[in-house]
């Protein structure tokens, strides 16, 4: 289930306010022992997160499915994003040795879809959310982070002074709806963000000539037409471009995968494959982001599901 991006705190009573957490979405199955981590884009990452393991040492003979998002945590202790990128593809036991303790995450749990053999999609938000407290998943590399259904802005500035995104606000007769963006999921954000399509890229200057400079982004219509959304050069790392190099240069096309005008004429296409998590300062009337600055590729979400959210 997927919020709504919302301006405003919903001002009506009835509404629980969690933080909006900084990472990866995931749901976790945890039956008969062993422990199974799948991405929004239905992937197989258990590999990925060993020291989520555990986890069914943690709820005893319980067998779940959880909801929640997997986080990186910063030297400050608070989600980290574009430190997130480290862990997101490793897959390499070796590797994951070091990278666990350079790169910590957390498992936020936020919801119970199936509990002991019943799917309880079906119950409201009230009563999943109590036998998800009752349960009590808790340890060093999971946790269930408290809701509040008191103040909508208190939460939003709290999460402000935490250094989150914002919050997400969830109707507490809500059903949990999988597979669909709903407004009884609302997501109300400190500044502009969202997922875009990478269909190609314009060439850099001075060393990073005839390689990547700045990545071309779009989202798709309600038809399906995948719209030019304007180009993101800043916030990448050198390590990030040569790794951006390597990735589009296979899926290179001559053919623009953009349906509409504007895009510029030294472009270069690729499949539409990746999708990028991109900040911007607001739209602009021609349907172009302003200010945008790259935070990283997301591997848990497919470009067919992007559109735009405002």
């Amino acid at each position: 289930m997927l919020a709504t991006l919302a301006a405003e705190v919903p001002s009506d009573p009835g509404w629980a306010y969690e933080m909006k957490w900084d990472g990866v979405r995931a749901l976790t199955l945890v039956h008969e022992g062993a422990v199974r981590i799948t991405s929004r884009a239905g992937r197989d990452v258990t590999a990925g997160y060993p020291e989520l393991h555990d986890l069914a040492d943690g709820l005893g003979d319980a067998s779940v499915l959880l909801d929640g998002e997997i986080v990186a945590l910063n030297e400050g202790g608070r989600p980290d994003f574009q430190l997130l990128q480290r862990r997101m593809h490793v897959r390499d036991a070796a590797a994951l040795r070091g990278l666990r303790r350079e790169v910590p995450i957390v498992l936020m749990i936020f919801d119970l879809l199936w509990f002991d053999g019943r799917q309880i999609t079906d119950l409201p938000y009230t009563e999943r959310r109590r036998v998800l407290e009752v349960l009590g998943p808790s340890g060093a590399r999971w946790q269930t982070p408290p809701a509040s259904t008191e103040d909508g802005e208190a939460a939003l500035a709290t999460s402000l002074e935490l250094g989150l995104e914002g919050i997400v606000a969830k109707r507490l007769d809500s059903v949990y709806e999988p597979g669909r963006r709903s407004s009884a999921w609302r997501k109300v954000k400190h500044d502009l963000r969202q997922e875009f399509v990478v269909a190609g890229w314009t060439p850099g200057k001075g060393r990073r000539e005839g390689g990547v400079g700045a990545l071309l982004l779009g989202y798709h219509d309600r038809d399906g037409a995948l719209q030019y959304a304007g180009k993101v050069g800043t916030g990448f790392t050198e390590a990030e471009l040569d790794r951006l190099d390597a990735l589009l240069g296979p899926i290179s096309q001559e053919v623009t995968p953009f349906s509409g005008t504007g895009v510029p004429r030294d472009a270069h296409f690729v499949v539409p494959r990746y999708v990028a998590e991109v900040r911007f300062a607001e739209w602009t009337e021609a349907g172009r982001i302003r200010q945008p600055a790259y935070l990283g590729l997301r591997g848990d979400k497919r470009a067919k599901d992007v559109v735009r959210e405002v």
